[in-house]
């Protein structure tokens, strides 16, 4: 599904993923593509993006992934997700995760983070429930 007319996070909406500034890039056969912008709020003490805003935005790209298959009847929840940052991450990046396995109610994913000259910044895995939309609200 690419991002097409819909200017939403394909087809939810994530307050918290529009207010650091997540795009939606992209989700096709278990591949999800998003873009963080480098913003000054989103900054740690040294001028990097902050540790936890690039959690953030791979638990969402992640977990997009993991809904792939029906963007707009799946929810997916975060059961465990472990991140490694090799370096810091002064410009804006490019997120893509990956599907790698996935059945009736588990999905697992891998992410890089690059940096605008394609260098990996940070890596993460994530496991997540996948559930019906009308599951997953309150």
């Amino acid at each position: 599904m690419p991002l097409g007319e819909d200017k939403r996070y394909f087809g939810i909406d994530v307050p918290f993923m529009a207010y650091i500034g997540l795009t939606a890039v992209h989700l096709q056969d278990g591949v999800c593509q998003t873009a963080l912008a480098w913003q000054p709020h989103l900054a740690n003490s040294r001028g990097d993006i902050h540790g936890g805003t690039i959690m953030s935005a791979m638990d969402f790209t992640l977990s997009a992934a993991a809904r792939a298959d029906d963007p707009l009847g799946l929810g997916a929840i975060t059961i465990d997700m472990t991140t490694h940052f090799y370096r810091p991450a002064r410009t804006s990046l490019i997120i893509e995760s990956r599907c790698t396995r996935r059945g009736g109610t588990m999905a697992f994913c891998d992410a890089e983070a690059r940096d605008e000259a394609g260098v990996v910044v940070a890596v993460a895995r994530g496991v997540f429930k996948l559930v019906a939309i009308a599951e997953a609200k309150p």
